[in-house]
């Protein structure tokens, strides 16, 4: 699950920039000396899902000219409660105290995404249906908090506008109709890419249906309509014997999700476990200094 280094260091590396901008910790660095040591603890304040602890721990590396000895006590997707230790820094001061905030926010923003994600799966645990993040992420963050919704038991959608064709209802306006704009994407898209299609009705479902595609969309649909939905579209593979994947998209929330699930559909896309997840609650409490 974990990410590598390689994606992982130039999120964490234009937040620390950020932070130090073209100077140091002018208040760290005329307190501490240049040899003081430390020790901290990432401790939850409140209950929830772990993410970003790689991500943490590059902070601090980053930072360092001498080795920082960074260990985890609860690995990425793990449940945490209030008061529980998550991992350990111990190294130079000047580090642990430049690093602090950063890695916090890294750590509380990617934590917090998780423990949306678990909400939302757990709600539905019982039901056929995944819980899937959306392209509604923060800029330049994508690639972490799609990490995050993994670590809360989600599954990705697609990562930009290059990975997957998704037709949508402006797309539907400016070519003009399903069919025109479906045979467009066919022609330049080679046969590895998948096609999904946006439909707010279930006549733009049966239409979309003749077309080479391979997902639905099914956009701010109730319950009853996408029940009916996810029917129609299992006739179409009984008479065909070709899978068309069903997601639910729209008005979802904690109250509303497990009868959306209930409906058969395949996915639910949420764009909330990422644009409005709450931050985690989480400290870093320094326990001592030596040396």
């Amino acid at each position: 699950m974990n990410l590598q280094r390689i994606v992982i260091e130039p999120v964490v590396r234009a937040a620390l920039l950020e932070d130090i901008g073209h100077g140091n910790d002018i208040t760290t660095d005329s307190i501490v000396a240049p040899d003081q040591q430390a020790h901290a603890r990432f401790v939850a304040r409140e209950s929830g899902i772990v993410a970003g602890l790689d991500a943490v721990a590059l902070t601090f590396e980053l930072l360092a000219n001498a080795p920082v000895d960074f260990s985890v006590r609860v690995h990425d997707g793990e449940r945490i409660r209030a008061n529980d230790i998550i991992a350990e820094v111990r190294g130079s001061a000047r580090v642990l105290l430049t690093g602090e905030r950063t890695a916090l926010n890294i750590l509380s923003h990617l934590s917090g995404i998780a423990t949306a994600t678990r909400a939302l799966v757990d709600v539905i645990a019982r039901t056929n249906a995944h819980v899937v993040c959306t392209r509604k992420t923060l800029p330049g963050l994508r690639i972490l908090e799609k990490y995050a919704v993994r670590c809360g038991g989600g599954s990705n959608h697609r990562f930009g506008l290059d990975d997957a064709v998704l037709i949508k209802d402006n797309h539907l306006l400016v070519a003009g109709s399903i069919h025109a704009a479906v045979t467009a994407a066919r022609v330049q898209v080679g046969h590895m890419v998948k096609v999904e299609i946006e439909v707010d009705t279930l006549e733009q479902l049966r239409e979309a249906l003749s077309e080479p595609i391979d997902a639905v969309l099914l956009d701010n649909m109730s319950p009853a309509q996408l029940t009916e939905a996810v029917s129609i579209v299992a006739d179409f593979t009984k008479t065909t014997g070709k899978h068309i994947l069903t997601e639910a998209s729209g008005g979802i929330n904690p109250d509303t999700i497990l009868q959306i699930a209930r409906s058969g559909v395949d996915c639910i896309s949420v764009g909330r476990i990422t644009h409005s997840a709450p931050s985690l609650d989480i400290g870093l409490d320094f326990t001592r200094k030596s040396g």
